[in-house]
């Protein structure tokens, strides 16, 4: 998979990177809230587990960025 980075004057740029990195990161929360949600929507066992698995990934992917974004500013 090839993705395409914004450059300045031809070069990509951390701060660029690490923006869309961050982005991505929030998309992925939302879509692992959403896949949770969709299963609390089924009756099953099965559903409710992997609703909760869904929402711990979540939690996950919101820590992960709060932790890098912690690293950020400490590096500044």
């Amino acid at each position: 998979m090839v993705t395409n980075f914004s450059t300045k004057g031809g070069l990509v740029t951390r701060s660029e990177t690490f923006t869309k990195l961050l982005h991505h990161l929030d998309e992925t929360r939302d879509c692992c809230a959403v896949m949770a949600h969709l299963h609390k929507t089924e009756d099953t066992n099965k559903d409710r587990v992997l609703a909760m698995g869904w929402l711990a990934v979540a939690e996950l992917m919101k820590r992960m960025r709060r932790r890098w974004w912690s690293l950020l500013k400490g590096s500044c």
